[in-house]
């Protein structure tokens, strides 16, 4: 390996340490807790060597979400999903939806259940930049099968946005509760994981067709 290449992945590993301290700082800290010096104490770096990575520590907060998001969109992406049942995509991506946040716990706190917003608003990131993210293109994968399942009269004529957002909320919900609470009486895991889906996407389902009668 030559030196170029060997700095390069030293610069890769650094990188993946500022995240992964980060992040465990972030759940056990919060947000306004959180500071580059104390992420720079963790890794025995100096906070200058954070700043050429990260812009802030909103930009690294983001980062950290948008690197659990890429995650999922690879784990979605890895089903083949069969986009000639809506139906059954949905379900199955909502199974591997709540499996990933159990296999990635700290993970998916940082992304979904710790607040990470700026309390100034000059600092969020742009409409623009949200549309673009890797979250957002989790929730537009959803939206598009919830739609095709709507236009091809597999549900019932429902409002998309609502029906997809309740359909991420179911998932969230579950999996948060799987996460957070180990002491309650869980029902088997797998056997959760797909009633609370079933449920949800079966409350959707149009009704069939009802045939007449002759004579």
């Amino acid at each position: 390996m030559g030196v170029k290449e060997r700095r390069e992945r030293e610069k890769v590993a650094l990188r993946e340490d500022i995240l992964d301290a980060a992040r465990d700082l972030f759940i056990k800290e919060g947000y306004e807790s959180l500071s580059m010096r104390r992420i720079a104490e963790k890794i025995e770096y100096s906070p200058t060597t954070i700043y050429l990575y990260f812009r802030d520590k909103d930009d690294l907060i983001r980062q950290v979400c948008q690197e659990t998001f890429s995650m999922l969109i690879q784990t979605l992406k890895s089903l083949h999903l069969d986009f000639g049942n809506p139906v059954e995509g949905l379900r199955e991506a909502g199974y591997a939806y709540i499996r990933f946040g159990l296999e990635h716990p700290d993970h998916y706190r940082a992304a979904f259940m710790m607040p990470h917003c700026n309390a100034d608003p000059s600092k969020w990131p742009t409409p623009e930049e949200i549309e673009n993210s890797a979250g957002m293109q989790c929730y537009h994968s959803v939206r598009m099968r919830v739609a095709e399942c709507i236009r091809l009269g597999l549900f019932k004529p429902v409002d998309v946005e609502a029906a997809s957002q309740a359909i991420w909320a179911n998932v969230h919900g579950i999996t948060s509760l799987l996460i957070n609470d180990k002491l309650f009486p869980w029902a088997d895991r797998e056997t959760l994981i797909r009633t609370s889906v079933d449920t949800m996407l079966d409350g959707l389902l149009a009704a069939p067709a009802r045939s007449t009668a002759s004579g």
